[in-house]
């Protein structure tokens, strides 16, 4: 006797990718399509392994989604498993809050989406088994109380499941939504919790097993490695299995390529060719997005702080050459072999000055606010948060810029001292 279900969450179809569409609209554009192509695989799974349930754990939606393409979409794939006796159990999360779409789709009967208050749905396995799936959904795109409370006792002699969306503890990079911890589910007495919102995957298992699946599909390179959904088996004396099944098309990864005493151009973009074939022979994914760290010490270092584009061009030239491989970005990290002796000329003042006046950063920093804003006036509606969408992250970006254009600026200056006295 024993209950097979796939749980999954935070599908975010359709999410829009304002980054990436400014540096690569043919890149964008197949990164938008993986999250259709991602949940069109979880169906497929579903159906393969002739599972009885598939429990999305919120998010499935990208905040205020109007496009009736997509709902057509979604409401095709239920079908597909209505067609199988597969049933869908839905919580609307934080983003599914905002969706206008979310309520007014007509779905098969066999998807059931929980309201605003703790719902039980009860049913009888294929096996006999009496199954209870407890689940509620986020009725704002906020939620900052608990709503373990909420839950009921688990119902007798059945395999009793919760669905929450919920950050849990707290993680970086995610606001507190329904905040509980482990030991308040544990205490539910409940055999499983299915869980939604943090993007890694985590698993607990004591008296219940607390699964937070993670993305099925990456979206940029801040959600990078593998990413997949739960197969998940409740057996006899509620015993729980569990499998992590990949179903992502696009596979974001970051990759370091050690330039240490390399000294010549084309030994550099040798290097930078062998990382990204061996990458592209690693993933199981049809596509890559592959971001390139340059380590190490080289006497190289000046030069290719001023003339990464080219450098990228070059690795963009080999992810075409390989195949299935996109460049996202090349960054610099190396440095000089050994201690860097400061001289007295007017490069070196420079750089002391723009690394180490204050008085001068600030009013940069100033004048870099004062033209961001003028900047995003003139952008596209939907690419205006591309500095950052609150106070806080615009002012990090802006740190992060002025960085880069001092290293920019002090790399142009070096290569044109070096080149003089040679």
């Amino acid at each position: 006797m024993s209950f097979r279900f796939v749980h999954t969450a935070d599908i975010h179809l359709d999410s829009p990718l304002t980054s990436l569409a400014m540096r690569n609209e043919d890149l964008a554009r197949i990164v938008c399509n993986a999250t259709r192509s991602a949940f069109s695989g979880i169906i497929d799974l579903c159906i393969e392994e002739r599972v009885e349930a598939l429990l999305i754990a919120g998010d499935l939606y990208d905040g205020n989604q109007t496009s009736m393409h997509t709902a057509r979409f979604f409401a095709r794939q239920m079908q597909r498993l209505n067609s199988e006796g597969i049933e869908t159990f839905i919580i609307r999360g934080n983003h599914d809050a905002e969706s206008r779409i979310t309520r007014q789709l007509v779905l098969p009967p066999s998807v059931k989406v929980f309201g605003s208050r703790v719902e039980t749905e009860r049913f009888e396995s294929i096996s006999g088994q009496l199954v209870a799936i407890h689940g509620i959904s986020f009725a704002r795109p906020h939620s900052p109380e608990s709503l373990v409370g909420r839950f009921p006792p688990p119902v007798p002699d059945a395999i009793n499941i919760g669905m929450l969306h919920t950050s849990l503890g707290g993680s970086e990079g995610h606001d507190a939504y329904s905040p509980c911890s482990v030991q308040d589910l544990e205490d539910t007495g409940y055999d499983y919790w299915a869980l939604g919102h943090i993007h890694q995957r985590a698993v607990h298992s004591q008296n219940a097993t607390i699964v937070m699946p993670g993305i099925p599909q990456g979206r940029d390179i801040g959600e990078s490695g593998e990413k997949s959904v739960t197969l998940a088996t409740i057996g006899v004396q509620r015993i729980v299995g569990l499998q992590e099944r990949s179903t992502a098309m696009v596979r974001f990864e970051h990759a370091l390529v050690d330039a240490s005493g390399i000294d010549r151009w084309n030994q550099l973009v040798a290097a930078i060719v062998e990382v990204i074939e061996a990458n592209a022979t690693r993933t199981r994914a049809e596509e890559t997005v592959l971001r390139l760290r340059l380590t190490g010490e080289t006497e190289l270092h000046w030069r290719i702080q001023r003339d990464l584009d080219m450098l990228m061009a070059e690795a963009q030239q080999a992810g075409e050459t390989v195949g299935s491989v996109w460049i996202d970005k090349v960054e610099n990290r190396t440095s000089l072999p050994g201690s860097e002796v400061a001289d007295s000329g007017p490069v070196a003042e420079l750089e002391r000055l723009l690394q180490g006046d204050a008085e001068l950063r600030n009013i940069i920093m100033e004048q870099a606010e004062t033209y961001g804003k003028q900047f995003a006036k003139v952008l596209p509606v939907t690419a205006r948060d591309v500095l950052g969408r609150d106070e806080a992250t615009r002012q990090q970006n802006l740190e992060l810029f002025l960085e880069q254009g001092v290293s920019d600026a002090l790399a142009h200056l070096r290569t044109l001292k070096i080149a003089g006295a040679a």
